[in-house]
């Protein structure tokens, strides 16, 4: 991942890190209130040798005490040592539990113990440091003194008495909301690149490009109101997202396809907005005065007929099968020259019907008589269907939604189109986000949200089509 993923990711997920931050702020929180204060109380205590008498023995002393420092700083939480303050205070604990309460520690190559107490009380604190250390004097006096001998080599002289601490040691809690914020921020942020890298979904056009070279024709902005106004080219042909389609259809015209004139539409899985690529890309195509064929060709879920208002008795199917001709069967689309042919009959075998000579053949008349001939089709995966019409056709116009379709399925499909020998004409990327991270796409292939020049001008609906008698080669 580059930088500019990693700041996508934090875009993208902004909302799931600031509140996995809040919530470790607000445990950090939680525990700092409920923890109970301890104060903290320090007395040092200076080790030193006596009985010496010139140079050369204090020196020697003054090793032998660093020498034994380390061992007086194990003592500190001994029986030995705590039992007296136990006793002298008056305590009611045990030498292991108020042992718990007691730290010792010295510098390197210093001759100051510090014995540190932590306690709920800081009075009781303070005592209990000074109590340990007298106590500590006593002990080591009465270790180091040699066997008949009054006086032991090593004094243990307290040069800082305790004092009770007016704020608690712990919970710090300035601290722990700091660590909170930090563990909360780091957490949220590792979660979102490991929910990036675990996701699958084709989120933009270098997803796209990583899985082939196939051209991108270009972008269609997601519309929630899609199904309610499918046909959006003419409904709102001043909007951002039918200026898509017409980019689209600019970009088609630059696709060398050996001369031949014929589009599969068609897309991975269903619901990528195949069916409305294709007739908003006809209505346009429409628009700029090709004569275009546009051919329901999805005989398991057709939806032509129910996007264009127009009748759907016989059909592809029919004409296929022998029980209509092409002429009786092709319906005009308002004033268009835009000519639909809707999928018929659902028939048991469609893609027997597909695969045949005379799906062939009727492509080959289709081409020769229009400008422009799409076919709307099933989705890859599911069925084969696509990929024995593209195989027939110039080439196939895959539909890839964002962020619905995974980069295995889009692999899969393209995969099964080449197996099958059918040249992929391009890609459209469909159901752009217009905001967030990922919504690059719709500002690079739209103008905004409003669009260049836009007005909001209410377009004449109920453009019905309506049954042709010309023949389709006419």
């Amino acid at each position: 991942m580059e930088l500019r993923d990693y700041i996508r990711v934090l875009r993208k997920n902004w909302l799931l890190i600031v509140v996995i931050t809040l919530i470790g702020v607000g445990a950090a929180a939680a525990y700092s209130l409920t923890r109970t204060p301890l104060y903290e109380s320090t007395s040092k205590v200076f080790v030193s040798a006596q009985g010496t008498s010139s140079v050369a023995e204090l020196q020697q002393g003054n090793s032998f005490t660093q020498a034994r420092v380390s061992t007086y700083v194990s003592l500190v939480s001994t029986q030995t040592v705590l039992v007296p303050v136990i006793g002298e205070l008056e305590l009611n604990t045990s030498s292991e539990e108020l042992a718990e309460k007691v730290s010792a520690s010295a510098a390197l190559n210093t001759l100051i113990i510090n014995i540190t107490v932590s306690d709920s009380d800081p009075v009781l604190a303070a005592e209990l440091a000074d109590a340990i250390a007298e106590s500590l004097a006593v002990t080591v006096e009465a270790i180091e003194r040699p066997a008949g001998s009054e006086v032991s080599p090593v004094r243990l002289t307290q040069v800082q008495q305790a004092q009770v601490a007016s704020a608690p040691a712990s919970p710090n809690v300035p601290v722990n909301l700091a660590l909170g914020l930090l563990v909360g921020l780091a957490l949220s942020i590792g979660i979102a690149v490991l929910r990036e890298v675990l996701d699958t979904r084709v989120r933009n056009e270098r997803d796209v490009r990583e899985l082939t070279e196939s051209p991108i024709l270009g972008g269609i902005a997601f519309d929630p109101k899609a199904k309610e106004r499918p046909l959006i080219v003419q409904e709102d042909p001043r909007s951002p997202r039918s200026e898509s389609f017409r980019a689209l259809r600019t970009n088609l015209q630059f696709i060398d396809l050996d001369g031949r004139k014929s589009f599969v539409v068609t897309s991975s899985i269903q619901s990528e907005g195949k069916s409305t690529t294709a007739a908003n890309l006809a209505v346009a195509m429409a628009d700029a005065g090709l004569k275009v064929m546009l051919v329901d060709a999805d005989m398991r879920r057709p939806k032509l007929a129910t996007y264009l208002d127009l009748e759907g008795g016989a059909g592809l199917s029919d004409v296929l099968a022998g029980r209509a001709q092409l002429a009786d069967v092709v319906q005009r689309w308002g004033r268009q020259t835009l000519y639909v042919l809707l999928a018929g009959t659902v028939p048991p075998n469609p893609s027997e019907l597909l695969g045949s000579k005379a799906m062939t053949q009727l492509i080959g008349d289709l081409e020769s008589a229009f400008d422009v001939v799409l076919f709307d089709m099933p989705p890859l995966l599911p069925v084969t269907d696509a990929a024995v019409v593209a195989k027939a056709a110039g080439g196939a116009i895959v539909v890839v939604g964002v962020g619905r379709t995974t980069r295995h399925q889009l692999e899969g499909a393209i995969g099964s189109l080449e197996q099958a020998g059918a040249k992929v004409a391009g890609l459209v990327l469909s159901m752009i986000p217009t905001k967030g991270p990922d919504s690059y796409g719709y500002g690079r292939y739209g103008y905004g949200h409003y669009g260049y020049g836009y007005t909001a001008v209410a377009e004449p609906k109920g453009r019905r089509g309506r049954r042709s008698k010309t023949p389709a080669a006419s």
